[in-house]
């Protein structure tokens, strides 16, 4: 994406450090699904700060509000972000705001593209040949159980 991840990014962790700040394996993972650090910290501060505008994005993540506002509005046409305008009594400029996808839907659309990509490296001898990847072996799935019905390793389980 064109958003810049200068040194901007390394500002500091998103959120108030006294607040438990996310950890940066975290956002290293998201970096990758979202294509930059800086989108990364923008959807996390997000899912911990819905209904945000982009003045309060920048003060909470430590980056620039242009880069924000960029990085805003490529997330919003790419729908990672939805926006709206934010309700204000009185006259006036009403802000827009901003809310992350939940993670499920970040996922679920992550799914296809990484799984024709898995696919054309495991099928990389035939491409190499002349002939065409094709569809391989690799299928991704996202389970839609609730939350509450995944079930996770327990310590000791290998």
């Amino acid at each position: 994406m064109s958003t810049d991840d200068s040194d901007e990014a390394a500002e500091g962790p998103v959120g108030d450090p006294g607040e438990g700040a996310v950890d940066a394996r975290l956002v290293d993972l998201l970096s990758w699904v979202l294509d930059t650090e800086t989108r990364a910290r923008i959807y996390l501060y997000l899912r911990q700060q819905p209904a945000s505008t982009s003045d309060e994005v920048a003060e909470g993540t430590g980056l620039y509000p242009s880069t924000v506002r960029e990085a805003l509005a490529e997330l919003t046409d790419d729908g990672t972000v939805t926006r709206g305008k934010r309700e204000a009594g009185g006259a006036g400029n009403n802000p827009y705001e901003y809310e992350a996808i939940p993670p499920r839907e970040l996922v679920s659309g992550f799914v296809g593209e990484l799984q024709e990509e898995l696919n054309t490296v495991f099928n990389l001898d035939d491409a190499l040949a002349g002939g065409e990847a094709g569809d391989g072996p690799v299928r991704i799935t996202v389970d839609d159980a609730d939350a509450d019905t995944t079930t996770r390793p327990q310590a000791g389980d290998d």
